[in-house]
């Protein structure tokens, strides 16, 4: 479940009434979840909490997907799906997957995307994207010299700040979406401590016991 309250139809406001009733119909979406992509829609319930916010997001969908805008569709969507794979957000991964499938992208660069530095499917100009993706998500936006400069040989300025936008906006989302753990992102941290069988082994102690340093000091015949 998610970490915050969902807003059900009863309680929801015009905007949020007005998705409610494209992506689930006229049921409540909290007591009766489920959207056509098979999410749950908890994104959308939680999101409703604050109007304001819900109407700020729904503006960031107009502007990526506004025929004004410059950058290649395909490009576009190369940068939010690797995004939500690098950033490690299953729901923004996977809902950009069938997006890349809707703006013509191949299977095999969908499937690609995840190794995409050893892949030979991509263009240099999909790849110079999915460099520069990298570095906006996993390097915090600490772009090398070399790597813009590869943007810059395909893409004009105005494509670079649409990608820009366009992408770190995908990287929030998915930063967002494993927080407050909606939709394909809810679940359980896996970086836990696996007890031993014995409660009262010390790693530390065993691994540096006196006889097994003796072996690795010793030196061999």
């Amino acid at each position: 479940m998610p970490r915050l309250r969902q807003v059900p139809r009863s309680e929801a406001d015009p905007v949020a009434t007005h998705m409610y009733d494209r992506l689930f119909g006229e049921r409540d979406p909290v007591a009766q979840p489920g959207t056509a992509t098979g999410t749950a829609g908890n994104w959308w319930t939680v999101f409703a909490l604050v109007p304001d916010c819900l109407k700020h997001a729904i503006d960031g969908f107009r502007f990526y997907r506004d025929p004004a805008r410059q950058l290649d569709p395909v490009l576009r969507e190369l940068g939010q799906t690797r995004a939500g794979y690098a950033r490690g957000s299953q729901f923004v991964y996977s809902q950009h997957c069938k997006s890349c499938r809707s703006v013509g992208m191949t299977q095999a660069k969908i499937d690609a995307i995840a190794h995409w530095q050893v892949a030979e499917v991509f263009t240099a100009c999909e790849r110079a994207v999915l460099a520069y993706t990298d570095a906006l998500v996993l390097e915090g936006g600490r772009v090398a010299d070399a790597v813009f400069a590869a943007l810059q040989q395909h893409l004009s300025d105005e494509e670079i700040l649409e990608l820009t936008y366009i992408t770190a906006l995908y990287d929030m989302h998915a930063v967002m979406s494993r927080a407050l753990r909606l939709e394909y992102d809810d679940v359980d941290e896996r970086i836990v401590e696996i007890a031993a069988p014995d409660a009262g082994v010390d790693v530390g102690v065993d691994a540096s016991a006196e006889d097994v340093m003796q072996m690795v000091d010793t030196p061999r015949e």
